[in-house]
């Protein structure tokens, strides 16, 4: 199948990337990751609430792994689930023919170390997706199987196999020296533009800090490279687990990226076209509740970025929140302007008005971020890296893995 991008072979930023020129097939791909695996073995990680599993995302997903070939191990990490669901996951994803665990995170053995982790200020300040991944990461260190590991979430209603494929070559690929690959696709499904958290704040917002906070633009110019750094698909060399910070919140896909930027030289990391068409569960605007929706993803992905500036050296103020919140406004409502041109000559529905709304709660919601930031400003929002973790705990790994490895054992069917 030709892809969508066959045209597009331009490199813009600091950061590679690699395009789908529409010339290669999976069946392709896949046999020379299958080559790749003989010296570089790949695991994946998902982290899914036990929610999803009643979806058809998911299942969609669970038929196309039974055909990957290539992958050592799949580790996914269960999130809201209670002993008779832990039980249905076992199940559920028994039907997966490559090795693989699923990590009650809400069950007693992972909630006891938990505990101990809490004991000494190591443990992840709240539940959620960052923390599901931060154990899941811990896992695969523990088991030393892969040297490649690639993550995507368990709602991907337009999942193919291909993804997968793509989105962990360039980290597989022992001629390539990547530690790091971000997957990007289009935004476009059922006839519209989606993606607004990326197209109308992160886009916008990084442009404008770029005007407001003078003295950044490297670290904000990486950014900017990301066609869409918002994207929940990534891979990595195994070796990253152990030195990367993962935040806790919405800000986890910006936060990655800082870690990565901080860790690593940018000619490490990459981003590769993983999808001609990709579409998930979307969020709620959520303009009466703050603590919702897209709405407080806005107002943590905002933090986080005024985190990672803070520690470059950037001092704010709330003269600086109110200069960001203008600068920004215009260059997002230009942004507007800009999709609903690109929608009209693709005859794709949308909708100004909508559009406009997002903006000025956008708008708000970093004002807002930017309060919260300088009353909190003590926070550490990101959990401890592994490494640090077993300087406190050199045992921590070997108690993971034999929790993972009883918990399977005494609810298996």
């Amino acid at each position: 199948m030709v892809g969508n991008n066959m045209s597009d072979f331009y490199q813009n930023g600091s950061v590679a990337t690699l395009h789908n020129l529409g010339q290669r097939n999976v069946e392709d791909l896949e046999a020379e990751l299958c080559g790749f695996s003989e010296h570089r073995p790949m695991g994946l990680v998902l982290p899914s609430l036990y929610s999803e599993l009643r979806t058809d995302a998911l299942e969609g997903i669970i038929q196309e792994l039974k055909q990957v070939k290539y992958l050592e191990q799949i580790i996914i990490g269960l999130d809201r689930a209670n002993e008779s669901e832990y039980r249905h996951a076992l199940e559920y994803f028994g039907r997966l023919p490559q090795d693989h665990r699923v990590l009650w995170n809400d069950g007693p053995r992972l909630r006891e170390i938990d505990k101990m982790l809490d004991s000494m200020n190591l443990a992840p300040s709240q539940p959620g997706k960052g923390r599901n991944v931060w154990f899941c990461f811990g896992y695969a260190l523990a088991c030393k199987r892969s040297k490649a590991i690639a993550l995507h979430d368990c709602d991907v209603k337009t999942y193919d196999r291909s993804l997968l494929a793509r989105l962990i070559y360039p980290v597989a690929n022992p001629n390539f020296n990547y530690e790091f690959a971000k997957g990007y696709y289009s935004r476009v499904a059922d006839g519209k533009l989606n993606g607004r958290v990326c197209r109308l704040l992160v886009t916008p917002l990084v442009r404008s800090l770029k005007k407001v906070c003078k003295g950044h633009d490297e670290f904000l110019d990486y950014l900017d490279s990301f066609r869409y750094p918002l994207a929940g698909e990534f891979a990595m060399s195994a070796q990253v687990l152990n030195d990367i910070r993962i935040p806790s919140d919405w800000g986890l896909e910006i936060g990655v990226l800082s870690e990565m930027k901080r860790n690593y030289n940018v000619n490490h990391i990459c981003q590769v076209d993983v999808a001609d068409i990709y579409d998930h569960k979307h969020q709620d605007l959520s303009t009466e509740d703050k603590a919702q929706g897209l709405s407080k993803m806005s107002i943590d992905i905002s933090k986080s970025l005024f985190r990672k500036l803070a520690i470059e050296g950037q001092v704010f103020t709330p003269e600086t929140f109110r200069t960001l919140k203008a600068t920004y406004y215009r260059l997002a409502l230009d942004m507007v302007k800009r999709y609903s041109a690109d929608a009209a000559l693709n005859g794709l529905s949308y909708d100004n008005h909508a559009e406009g709304l997002s903006v000025e709660l956008f708008a708000e919601n970093i004002v807002e971020a930017g309060h919260d930031f300088m009353e909190n400003s003590t926070d550490t929002p990101f959990m401890p890296s592994w490494n640090r973790v077993i300087s406190a705990f050199p045992d921590i790994l070997e108690q993971l893995k034999v929790a993972v490895e009883e918990d399977t054992r005494e609810f298996s069917a």
